[in-house]
């Protein structure tokens, strides 16, 4: 936690902050504030654990020595507010607290002051008590208390201002952008904001700046940045919220390896100041491709094998009727090979059904690799070529089990990729400890929506394709590749950006290739096509979840455990009651009609 402190600001109720005395400053004369974390009566002597962001000072009430401090002291309960003076002493032999930054000494109140009373708190302002979230996202002020949170909210901080210093070094600018902004919905639902002073129009509130930082390119400002909230209407889960903030960047006249070197030197410097933890620059790189057929997903957690393997050229000419039906449909077959998973009963495999079936697949096959034989409901449906190009594949040994999955590609390459994550848990592949960055680069540019019969962008559609890809446009849309690249830290997407398209031609290929009219194009994206048309530089950028880095950084199983007034998973917020009815009269100057 900082210890840094203002001295300057403390003449009034404080001449230190109660993480601040050591035994150097025994003898002095001292005046401190804060909060009262336990109050204890030992043998008449009351003394009082004092607690402000900074720490802990133990403070004492002796009826000898200021028997009027003394009697007060009595009247005083957890969470009042105090002022305190008196003489900073050691600690009686044998009562010294090693684990306690003051632990070396003590203060011999002989003034005190109740600047405010408390009353009785739903729960206790602990480190351990066992509170349900609810009630912390009631009393998040009370929640806010405690170290853990302070903690994360102080490393917040950090981070952000090693951010600030690390880009300010490098010449970025800090810039914002507004926060009332055109909807053009291209993903999540945008958060409406009704115009009073136009009746029946509406803001947006910005999902990303994206728009304006690459109009900040075609001003000449050739390096932004900016700490920024974001907004997204999506359904929520532990790592997302409706409102949360970005570290947005965008640079002119680069190329990928140049974002992505400074990016590395920036996400080193955060993790060095905040764990102590040494990089090993430069990241390694995956290929979108090689991420999806070896680990099934695009955001790969690369501390532990168990890789994926395909299998169509084994079950090539399959008489098994379902492997047969599957690849007839252009599906896929692949498989992992658990080391030593043999083990496992036959409910425990029955379990795993269940994880691929999260992500569509409609069946798991299992083989046990036996000393004697290979068991399984399915081997017998297999021709000897098939077992033994199987075992070749996919390195069978005695003691192993081997799963697989038969589906559409995306399905079986995801549920393959989730259960990998799983078993790496459950079987204690991973390294809890260990820290592995990686980039994941050369994205598919388009993917074909089944459903709307139409191509949609993987990324966003101001993203540049590559250089030697550009004649595919038209010929070979899914076979383009974007200037696109993801950071992946332990198996979770950091963030994000691409290079983007820096002249009107290409841009307005990409819109007509997405179905997006000429009309449609200038009403939603026309300032940006026109911003485009009068000399934009080539440019990219990238932007991280702020709220995700700080959850990984500092261990947390939820991003809510680092923002100071979050919002609950059904987006409302406890503590203020947000979001809330408005009047009828709020609503005519809106000219919203009530439902």
């Amino acid at each position: 936690m900082s210890r840094k402190y203002c001295a300057s600001l403390a003449a009034a109720y404080r001449s230190h902050v109660c993480g601040a005395l050591r035994a150097a400053d025994i003898g002095s004369r001292v005046k401190l504030s804060g909060w009262v974390q336990n109050w204890r009566d030992h043998g008449g002597v009351v003394f009082i654990d004092l607690r402000d962001r900074y720490g802990l000072t133990q403070v004492v009430f002796n009826p000898e020595t200021a028997p009027e401090a003394h009697a007060g002291a009595h009247a005083i309960r957890s969470e009042f507010v105090l002022q305190v003076e008196g003489e900073v002493v050691a600690r009686p032999a044998g009562t010294v607290n090693a684990n306690m930054a003051t632990g070396e000494i003590e203060v011999l109140v002989d003034r005190v002051k109740v600047l405010n009373k408390a009353r009785t708190t739903p729960f206790m302002i602990d480190d351990i008590s066992e509170i349900g979230e609810n009630v912390r996202l009631q009393y998040r002020y009370l929640d806010l208390r405690r170290q853990p949170m302070q903690e994360a909210i102080i490393a917040r901080h950090r981070v952000t201002k090693i951010v600030r210093d690390y880009l300010d070094d490098n010449a970025f600018l800090e810039i914002e952008t507004p926060m009332l902004t055109k909807s053009t919905p291209e993903g999540a639902r945008d958060y409406l904001v009704p115009s009073r002073t136009n009746p029946g129009s509406f803001f947006a509130l910005p999902q990303s700046p994206q728009l304006f930082k690459q109009l900040l390119m075609v001003a000449g400002f050739d390096r932004y940045f900016q700490i920024v909230k974001c907004f997204r209407d999506e359904d929520l889960r532990a790592d997302r919220q409706p409102e949360f903030t970005q570290i947005d960047m965008e640079f002119s006249f680069v190329e990928r390896d140049d974002i992505i070197t400074l990016v590395e030197g920036m996400i080193a410097a955060i993790f060095k100041e905040i764990k102590g933890f040494d990089s090993d620059l430069p990241f390694p790189r995956i290929s979108y491709t090689e991420a999806i057929e070896k680990y099934g997903l695009d955001a790969p957690d690369i501390r532990f094998a168990l890789p994926l393997v395909d299998l169509c050229g084994v079950f090539a000419g399959s008489e098994f009727k379902v492997f047969r039906s599957v690849l007839d449909s252009q599906g896929i077959i692949k498989g992992l090979n658990l080391k030593g998973g043999a083990r496992l009963s036959r409910k425990e495999i029955d379990d795993l059904l269940a994880v691929v079936q999260i992500y569509g697949a409609k069946g798991l096959a299992w083989i046990k690799v036996n000393a004697d034989g290979w068991q399984s409901p399915i081997v017998k449906f297999f021709a000897e070529t098939e077992v033994a190009a199987l075992g070749r594949e996919m390195a069978a040994e005695v003691g192993d089990l081997l799963l697989f999955v038969a589906d559409k590609a995306e399905i079986t390459n995801e549920s393959l990729g989730r259960l990998r994550l799983h078993l790496g848990e459950k079987m204690g592949l991973i390294d809890a400890a260990q820290i592995s960055f990686c980039w994941v680069v050369d994205f598919p540019m388009f993917a074909w929506d089944e459903q709307e019969k139409r191509h949609v962008a993987i990324h966003h559609p101001f993203t540049a394709p590559l250089d030697e890809d550009l004649d595919k446009l038209q010929s070979e849309p899914l076979a383009v590749k974007a200037k696109a690249y993801d950071l992946v830290l332990n198996g979770v997407e950091l963030g994000g950006g691409s290079i983007r398209i820096h002249d009107a031609d290409t841009q307005a290929k990409v819109f007509q290739l997405l179905n997006i009219a000429d009309e449609e194009a200038r009403e939603k994206f026309g300032f940006l096509l026109d911003a485009l048309s009068f000399g934009a530089p080539p440019h990219g950028g990238i932007a991280f979840g702020l709220d995700r880095m700080m959850m990984l950084l500092l261990g947390r199983q939820s991003i809510r455990e680092v923002i100071a007034f979050p919002k609950t998973q059904k987006a409302t917020c406890l503590l203020s009651g947000a979001p809330n009815t408005v009047s009828a009269r709020q609503l005519r100057d809106l000219a919203i009609k009530k439902a």
